[in-house]
């Protein structure tokens, strides 16, 4: 009953969600080139995973299958030494500097001051309250960039042991056990056993920034580029998901189609991807 309870609301959030949205990230993203422009480089010595690809059943959309090409993602998400080396060098991202255009007003919201850490944060632990923006520019200045939503889907529907554990009865429901864990984004990352390509706390840590976030409610198929973009961030497309009784995932899907590009929370953060040499 709790569990039939979950679906119907996050079910109803998804049909009901703010369709005024639908232009806010296309002019901001044009805004956003010029900051990013002018990044400083640093050097960030995370591992890398290829991940080889392959076809998969979205979990929203018209197709029956998408293709998700070769790519790297990061065994981790950024932690908070890292977002910090980022901010001494590319000053325009700190707290006290950071145009709100590009981020609210809780951007690093626990967050001492510019240079200092939230006190008795962990170092090794997520950097969150950072915008999509922020998150984008960090990639930037390492050289690479978000996942878009099929790559970060295509890797998270893997167990430690199978590719594809989504047809496992415990899959939905052991990820819902990890997000409703309080607190869980104060945690280390990799102190759990990562899944079966080698990647590290997709559910048990954060929620994580995509590419493309905001284009996962759509009537055309955003994977091929034939749409218009009219139904961004609105409900047309809700009644396109293929597993309704995948929870978790009505809850991941209803997150990103909730949020603006500069909105910062406290457990949300991101990591990183790159296109593989094949592509």
């Amino acid at each position: 009953m709790k569990k039939t309870k979950l679906f119907i609301t996050f079910f109803v959030f998804i049909l009901f969600v703010q369709c005024a949205k639908e232009n806010d990230f296309n002019a901001l993203n044009i805004k956003n080139k010029t900051s990013q422009s002018e990044l400083k480089s640093i050097k960030v010595d995370t591992k890398m995973i290829l991940i080889p690809g392959g076809y998969y059943e979205p979990f929203f959309g018209t197709d029956s299958t998408a293709y998700v090409k070769p790519f790297y993602l990061d065994e981790k998400a950024v932690t908070n030494k890292e977002y910090l080396e980022f901010v001494k060098i590319n000053p325009q991202w700190r707290k006290s500097n950071v145009n709100e255009i590009y981020a609210d007003s809780t951007y690093l919201h626990d967050w001492q001051s510019d240079l200092i850490l939230p006190k008795d944060c962990n170092p090794d632990a997520p950097v969150t309250y950072v915008s999509w923006f922020a998150a984008n520019a960090f990639a930037k200045s390492i050289g690479k960039r978000l996942p878009t939503v099929d790559e970060w889907e295509f890797v998270a529907m893997a167990d430690a042991d199978t590719i594809n554990a989504r047809k496992k009865q415990s899959y939905s429901a052991n990820i819902i056990d990890l997000y409703m864990q309080k607190n869980r984004q104060f945690n280390r990352v990799k102190q759990t056993k990562p899944n079966y390509w080698g990647v590290y706390n997709m559910f048990d840590l954060i929620w994580e920034w995509t590419h493309d976030f905001n284009s996962i409610i759509d009537v055309g198929d955003s994977r091929i580029g034939q749409n218009d973009n009219k139904n961004l961030f609105c409900a047309s497309g809700a009644a396109n998901a293929k597993d309704v009784m995948n929870y978790a995932a009505f809850m991941r899907y209803g997150m990103r189609i909730s949020v603006k590009a500069n909105y910062t929370i406290s457990n949300m953060g991101f990591r990183c991807a790159k296109d593989s040499a094949t592509n």
